[in-house]
C-alpha cells in the first residue's frame, strides 16, 4: 500500500554562481551584483504560495542546490528554514537539510552561520583532487584550499558529502583508484561521484565538437564505474543509486524522494517539483522569475498534469537507478495503471543476470548497471509503448 501523506522534500535554487564551469548545464547565471534583500523576499513569497497548495503535509528534507548556494546570506536561509517549518511541521526523525557548497575558503567561512541556520548536512562541490584537473574543470579553488573547506565542514556539519568528478581526459584507472582512495580517507558519510559528460550548450560540448576535448571511450569508463563500485564496496559505501555512494543509514533522504518518486516542492528559478499529479515548473531566467513574482505573487510557469502512463514511466526510471529497485504493487496503487502494463515482462526475460524480477518486486543487478541507459527504455512500458 502507498502510505497516506509521506513526508515531502523541498528543493530551493539558488541560481547564482562567481563564475560557469565548462561542464555545467544547471541554471545558474553569473551576476555583477545580487540585491540580497529582493532574493529573500522573492523566495519567502515563492515557498508560501507553494505551502497553501500543499497543506497538511510534514516536511523530511530541504535542499539547498543551484548555482552556489553557499553564497546565500545565512540570514535569507534561516529564514526560509523557518518559513518552511511554519508551513509543514517536520516529519517523524526530523528534516535534513541540505546546502551545497563550493569548498572556497570564502564560502567556508560561513559554515559555522549556515550550521546556526538550521543546515544540518554539506554537499561540497570537490570535484577533483587534482590541481591541472580542477583548473580543465574551471574550478576556482585548489586542492588544499578544498581540502580546508572540508576539515570546516566536518567541524560545523553532523553530515557531509563530497562530489567527484571521474572519467576525465587521459584519466588512467590507476590515477582515479589512487584519487578515490584518498577521498575515502576522508572518513565522509556520502560520496557522489559522476562520469564526465558531454552536455549539449556547455563550452565543453563546444570543444568537444571541434576536437579539442575527448572523453575516455565506452570500455575505459565502463572500467572505471566498475572500479568506483568495487572500491567503495570495499570500504563500506557501498552505492545506493548509480552515481552515489552511502554509509548505512547515510544515504540522502531528499534525492531518495526524487527517486522513489514522492511529492516535492520546487522554489526559486528553474526549480521543477511533483504534487500530487501536476509536474510544477518555475521561470529559468532569474530576472523573468522575478518578474513574474511580482506580476503574480509566485515564480510559476506551468503546471502540468501528469497522465497515469507518464507517472508510472517516470516512477520506473527513476526508481531503477537504486540499487534497491522498485515495488511495482506500490507503482501500480500510486499511479492506477496495471502491474502488467508497467514492464515488458519478454524484454525482463531477455536480460538474464541484468535484471532481475521477484514477485512484484523489480531490481538492475550490479552487472546490469553499467548498461542502465540501454536496459530502461527496453524494460519500461512508456506512454508511447503502454499496452492500451
Amino acid at each position: 500500500m502507498v502510505p497516506d501523506n509521506p513526508p515531502l522534500a523541498l528543493y530551493i535554487h539558488w541560481p547564482f554562481c562567481v563564475s560557469k564551469c565548462p561542464y555545467c548545464d544547471f541554471n545558474s547565471h553569473v551576476r555583477a551584483s545580487v540585491d540580497q534583500a529582493q532574493w529573500r523576499d522573492a523566495l519567502l513569497a515563492d515557498l508560501a504560495h507553494e505551502a497553501g497548495l500543499l497543506p497538511g503535509r510534514r516536511l523530511g528534507s530541504i535542499f539547498f542546490g543551484g548555482g552556489t548556494p553557499s553564497l546565500m546570506p545565512p540570514a535569507t536561509v534561516a529564514a526560509l528554514i523557518d518559513a518552511a517549518l511554519a508551513a509543514w511541521p517536520a516529519a517523524p526523525g526530523g528534516v535534513e537539510i541540505t546546502l551545497e557548497a563550493n569548498p572556497s575558503s570564502v564560502e567556508a567561512a560561513r559554515f559555522a552561520d549556515l550550521a546556526a541556520a538550521g543546515v544540518n548536512r554539506v554537499s561540497l562541490g570537490v570535484q577533483a583532487l587534482d590541481d591541472a584537473a580542477l583548473r580543465f574543470l574551471g574550478r576556482a579553488h585548489g586542492v588544499d584550499e578544498a581540502l580546508g573547506a572540508l576539515a570546516i565542514a566536518q567541524r560545523h556539519f553532523a553530515r557531509v558529502s563530497i562530489d567527484l568528478i571521474y572519467a576525465r581526459p587521459d584519466q588512467s584507472l590507476a590515477a582515479w583508484e589512487a584519487e578515490l582512495a584518498r577521498a575515502l580517507a576522508f572518513g565522509t558519510e556520502h560520496l557522489s561521484l559522476y562520469q564526465l559528460t558531454i552536455e549539449p550548450g556547455t563550452r565543453f560540448a563546444t570543444d568537444a565538437a571541434a576536437g579539442r576535448l575527448v572523453i575516455p571511450d565506452g570500455d575505459t569508463a565502463a572500467d572505471l564505474f566498475e572500479a568506483t563500485r568495487a572500491i567503495t564496496a570495499a570500504a563500506g559505501i557501498p552505492a545506493y543509486e548509480i552515481s552515489n555512494h552511502a554509509r548505512p543509514g547515510a544515504q540522502s533522504r531528499h534525492n531518495l524522494t526524487y527517486w522513489r518518486y514522492g511529492d516535492y516542492a520546487g522554489i526559486g528559478p528553474g526549480a521543477h517539483g511533483r504534487r500530487d499529479a501536476l509536474a510544477t515548473f518555475r521561470r529559468r531566467k532569474p530576472e523573468n522569475w522575478l518578474a513574474a513574482l511580482t506580476r503574480n505573487g509566485h515564480g510559476l510557469e506551468s503546471e502540468e498534469p501528469l497522465d497515469p502512463a507518464t507517472r508510472a514511466s517516470e516512477a520506473l526510471l527513476m526508481g531503477l537507478r537504486l540499487d534497491e529497485g522498485v515495488d511495482l504493487a506500490r507503482i501500480a496503487a500510486l499511479t492506477g495503471v496495471a502491474i502488467g502494463e508497467l514492464v515488458d515482462d519478454r524484454q525482463i526475460a531477455a536480460l538474464p543476470g541484468l535484471i532481475a524480477r521477484t514477485g512484484t518486486h523489480l531490481r538492475v543487478t550490479e552487472a546490469g548497471m553499467i548498461l542502465l541507459d540501454a536496459i530502461l527504455p527496453r524494460v519500461v512500458r512508456t506512454p508511447d509503448t503502454a499496452i492500451a
